[in-house]
């Protein structure tokens, strides 16, 4: 580190992630508890519905979105993890 402002460069970028990681988790348990006892199907699509609506509208990173998965996808068996890394990855390519 050569300076100040890039002591300070370092602590904002690590304050920011911080933020993005305690959003990410937020959220996943927010939608945790929203679909709590309905339909993979149901939660699957909604999810889907709600995440390409924010990426379109440009409000949903692909930053933001490979967290969700890296915080949801502990919480699924191995089928579901496949089916949520095959949705991220459309998510993505939006």
């Amino acid at each position: 580190m050569k300076s100040f402002k890039e002591y300070s460069k370092m602590e904002n970028n690590a304050t920011l992630e911080t933020e993005e990681k305690t959003a990410a988790e937020d959220l996943t348990k927010k939608i945790a508890a929203a679909y709590n006892g309905k339909s993979n199907a149901a939660m699957l699509q909604n999810i889907l519905r709600e995440a390409e609506k924010n990426k379109r509208a440009g409000t949903l990173s692909n930053e933001e979105i490979d967290k969700f998965y890296e915080s949801f996808s502990p919480m699924l068996d191995q089928a579901q993890r496949k089916r949520l890394r095959a949705v991220v990855e459309r998510l993505k390519n939006i």
